[in-house]
């Protein structure tokens, strides 16, 4: 259960504590941020409201410890990490627990979500030893006008303290997937989990903490953004920002100084339908793509350009695939459940209504209770209306119908998003010729968007972020390159 057993320490009555050298505590500010469970729409738990003066204090502890663990052995790390990795796994339960109270991810998903993470963690301490281990040895004369009197050598080291900031709808992978990185590559973390899903966080740190790593090297503060979000990014101790959200990231960039950035701010995925595709496979992928845990996913399905030709024939499919979908809570497995927060829904609606509005055909009937919308597939959709061009972040999805590949490329490409996209067809020549034209940073051939395997490249352009994620980009992204350059007095060259 979460909150007792092994975890039992870091909670304080029916308040979470903080995370900080080494020790779970209660912040001086006496004060304390609820979360609301998305089904009951009632208070689940309780964090700590840490103030700046706290704040302070642990990018001050996390400078210090950072300098001692990037004298650590590599394999040193690694071990901690494969630690860290295990004990996630074994109390996947509890986590999974958090996942389904906070967020509303349905239980299957949410215990998936903590196997995931601990296989991130193994993957990435594997791949650091690796990336890591190895530098680079540079001649001089290999440059024009220069003798071999210069040796360079070069290696990746840290960049120091590593501020991680996840989303809400992977509070767990996705903090992972910057603190393994961080972690490996010598760095100090810093976390500031969202609001929704800082419980989970907050007892995957625990597992961390259990591994046995140095104290203050990995901290973990909660609270309200008004009071410690500014002061965080823009806190002189911080050395790199990586952050995964909406579009809070973009003044976050605006605000920060001359660290590196690596931020994902979500997209307008299209789906981008050939006449002579696979529409059962279309079908079942929109429905995976556009649906999964409600459509609150950055890479899910957000707009479907589906040539006029074979359109009724695709709506027709993915509507009977939509009657399937179970709605409920996320402790029954309900394929859709709440969407995070009232205020989401109410967001969601109001892309609804304008389409309405606007003459858009409802495929089924819009359905809401609470946070609880029904799964809506909408038809017909025009680019006067707000959800051909806006995320909703739910069980909506848009069906606009196109005349030629040119035009679905053009509503691809106008979005001030680029994040991931799709293609279904059976010509492989133009599957490559509309991946090379659409601005997003992936495009996935006769397959829904995704983030993963978590080992591949993934990485958003325009206003879909800064940088690339994946283990490796990330690990290479939380270093810089050190070079020691060898002057000889005379050239010398190795003979055989």
């Amino acid at each position: 259960m979460a909150g007792n057993g092994v975890f039992a320490e870091i909670l304080d009555g029916e308040v979470y504590k903080y995370y900080s050298e080494g020790e779970w505590k209660k912040s001086s500010s006496g004060k304390s941020v609820a979360i609301i469970n998305p089904t009951t729409r009632k208070t689940q738990y309780r964090v700590q409201a840490c103030n700046q003066e706290e704040v302070n204090q642990v990018m001050e502890i996390a400078k210090t410890a950072q300098k001692s663990w990037a004298k650590t052995p590599l394999w040193k790390r690694a071990e901690l990490l494969h630690k860290a990795a295990a004990i996630l796994k074994e109390h996947k339960a509890p986590i999974a627990e958090c996942l389904v109270k906070e967020i509303a991810k349905p239980a299957k998903d949410a215990v998936t979500e903590v196997v995931r993470s601990g296989d991130l963690v193994s993957y990435c301490a594997e791949e650091g030893v690796r990336l890591l281990g190895e530098g680079k040895f540079l001649v001089s004369d290999s440059f024009p006008g220069n003798e071999r009197t210069k040796y360079c050598l070069t290696s990746k080291i840290p960049l120091g303290v590593i501020l991680a900031i996840p989303p809400f709808n992977y509070p767990v992978n996705l903090a992972v997937s910057k603190i393994a990185p961080a972690l490996i590559a010598g760095n100090s973390i810093v976390l500031k989990p969202p609001t929704q899903g800082a419980v989970s966080a907050l007892h995957m740190v625990h597992c961390f903490h259990l591994a046995g790593f140095p104290k203050g090297l990995i901290s973990c503060v909660t609270g309200k953004g008004s009071e410690i979000g500014d002061f965080l990014t823009m806190h002189p101790g911080v050395d790199c920002i990586s952050f995964t959200g909406g579009d809070t990231g973009i003044a976050i960039s605006k605000k920060a100084g001359m660290i590196p950035l690596q931020m994902e701010l979500g997209g307008k995925d299209a789906c981008i339908v050939l006449e002579d595709a696979d529409l059962d496979l279309v079908a079942a992928n929109i429905i995976k793509g556009g649906f999964s845990y409600s459509g609150q996913r950055c890479t899910a399905v957000k707009v479907v350009l589906v040539m006029e030709s074979v359109a009724d024939a695709l709506v027709e499919k993915v509507n009977a695939r939509v009657a399937k979908l179970t709605v409920g809570a996320p402790e029954d497995d309900s394929d859709i459940t709440p969407v995070v927060t009232e205020s989401s829904a109410n967001f969601i609606e109001g892309l609804v209504m304008d389409a309405k509005e606007k003459g858009a055909t409802f495929c089924q009937e819009y359905r809401r209770e609470g946070n609880l919308i029904w799964p809506l597939l909408l038809d017909n959709i025009r680019p006067d209306m707000r959800i051909a061009w806006e995320e909703p972040f739910g069980p909506v999805l848009p069906v606009i119908r196109i005349s030629s590949i040119e035009e679905g490329i053009h509503h691809c490409n106008a979005s001030n998003f680029g994040l991931q996209g799709c293609v279904f067809t059976k010509d492989i020549n133009k599957a490559i010729l509309i991946s090379d034209a659409m601005e997003t940073g992936t495009v996935q051939i006769n397959s829904a968007p995704a983030r993963g395997p978590d080992h591949f490249p993934f990485q958003g352009i325009k206003d879909s972020g800064i940088g690339s994620q994946g283990v490796t980009n990330s690990i290479n992204m939380m270093t810089k390159v050190k070079t020691t350059v060898i002057n000889l007095p005379t050239p010398s060259y190795t003979m055989g």
